[in-house]
């Protein structure tokens, strides 16, 4: 993998430029890819159905962090949990199917 190191001219990359794909991660780590091309894929009936089943969870986690109550043990919860944003408990709580507070 390559990397870039930024001075003060570019503060950040992300995006898309050309063919090349700029990602931060949740760490603040960049990283820099090519373009996937998808157009010839086609998906079969059990991963289409898990990218609607993830989907759902997503709407649903989003909804839940809108409640500050719910927002506050999620994140409670991630800051216990090394790497894990509270985003990323509440999609797995609901794609899981637990509760949508812990």
């Amino acid at each position: 993998m390559a990397k870039a190191i930024l001075n003060e001219t570019i503060d950040a990359y992300r995006g898309r430029i050309g063919k090349i794909v700029f990602r931060m991660t949740p760490s603040g780590a960049l990283s820099a890819g090519k373009v996937p091309d998808m157009s010839n894929v086609k998906w079969s009936e059990a991963q289409q159905a898990h990218r609607e089943r993830f989907g759902q969870a997503v709407l649903q986690a989003k909804a839940a962090l809108a409640d500050p109550k719910v927002r506050a043990k999620y994140q409670e919860a991630a800051a216990k949990t090394k790497g894990k944003r509270a985003f990323d408990l509440a999609v797995s709580d609901f794609y899981h199917g637990r509760a949508s507070a812990k």
